[in-house]
């Protein structure tokens, strides 16, 4: 068993962001284990990928460039990952948890009988003792994430088949250059040995993109709200507070469910992963699932009338309080202090 791969998703020669966070960590696991970190990109004009992903420390990039997988199609994506990763081997593999990933993981993972976790929040390189069988596997990827519901994190281990595949949500890894004159090696796949006609019995004819409204992710302030907001009316002191501190309006996914606010703006397990600047949270208790996607933050201010809310735990200040009160008083303080 050899190296570390990732699947790149490219659009329009533009390398998403989740691949790159992977391929930061990526090169942190390969360095661990002594191995050399390699990349797949499958599309049609990808001159420009290397330039982008060489600096995260990438050895060798693997491209297939051809018309007819310019735009995402399971099946000669398919086979062209499962021939390339039978052919090279790979000890670990790690795709984006997105609309692709989720469709391509399962697939390749089914065709080389290697198990797949999805939707991890953490790898870590480790050891497994299987007590049962009196065995020891060393250097195994801990695939860490949450289950039953948010309600316990569970590592997996894959002792025996390789690779060991994981999808990993957009913005769980940080994203960050290895080197920025970090040189790997390209290698240029003969895309007709992978696939066959039967791969492109489906076509794509026209594709309809919108580009989503908000970047919640990328904001440097988030001011969240919860169930303990109370009301979708509410919810506007949150807009207000917001537009004052130039940040941008996150919600839990029980503010959600309870009609709120809209789904585009859910942080948590099942919403957007964040790491702001500043994020105050505000009528949130804290559950395990909403902290998931939001405890990297530099600072955190909690306002909660529960003084025990386990948000609290991980917050750096906690305002004790009724939101309906303390909220009004931050938007008049810092309308009055902000220039």
């Amino acid at each position: 068993m050899n190296n570390i791969f990732v699947y790149l998703e490219i659009e329009d020669g533009h390398v998403a962001d989740v691949s790159l966070e992977l391929l930061t960590k990526g090169r942190t696991l390969a360095n661990q284990l002594g191995c050399k970190l390699e990349a797949v990109g499958i599309g049609c004009g990808l001159d420009g990928v290397g330039a982008q992903v060489f600096p995260y420390g990438v050895d060798r990039l693997h491209l297939a460039d051809d018309k007819r997988i310019k735009y995402y199609t399971s099946l000669p994506h398919t086979s062209i990952v499962v021939k390339l990763f039978k052919e090279e081997k790979p000890q670990i593999a790690l795709l984006g948890a997105t609309s692709t990933g989720r469709d391509l993981g399962p697939r390749v993972s089914s065709a080389l009988f290697s198990g797949l976790t999805a939707d991890c929040t953490m790898l870590e390189i480790g050891s497994y003792e299987d007590k049962k069988n009196n065995k020891t596997y060393d250097n195994l990827l801990y695939q860490i994430r949450p289950a039953f519901g948010g309600n316990i994190v569970a590592t997996i281990v894959n002792p025996e088949c390789r690779p060991q595949m994981a999808t990993v949500r957009e913005g769980v890894m940080k994203k960050e250059v290895f080197d920025p004159a970090y040189k790997g090696e390209t290698v240029k796949l003969d895309v007709s040995k992978y696939v066959s006609d039967e791969d492109f019995v489906i076509e794509v004819i026209d594709r309809q993109m919108e580009k989503s409204k908000l970047n919640i992710k990328s904001a440097p302030i988030i001011v969240a709200g919860g169930y303990g907001m109370g009301s979708a009316e509410n919810f506007q002191m949150l807009y207000e507070l917001a537009e004052v501190l130039g940040g941008e309006v996150g919600a839990s996914r029980a503010a959600v469910d309870a009609g709120f606010c809209e789904h585009e703006r859910q942080i948590g397990q099942t919403g957007v992963t964040v790491r702001p600047k500043l994020y105050i949270a505000c009528g949130i208790s804290g559950q395990i699932q909403h902290i998931a996607g939001m405890q990297d933050s530099s600072i955190i201010i909690a306002v909660n009338n529960d003084e025990n809310a386990p948000i609290n735990t991980i917050a750096d200040y906690v305002i004790t309080g009724n939101v309906e009160d303390v909220v009004p008083k931050l938007i008049k303080y810092y309308k009055a202090n902000t220039k």
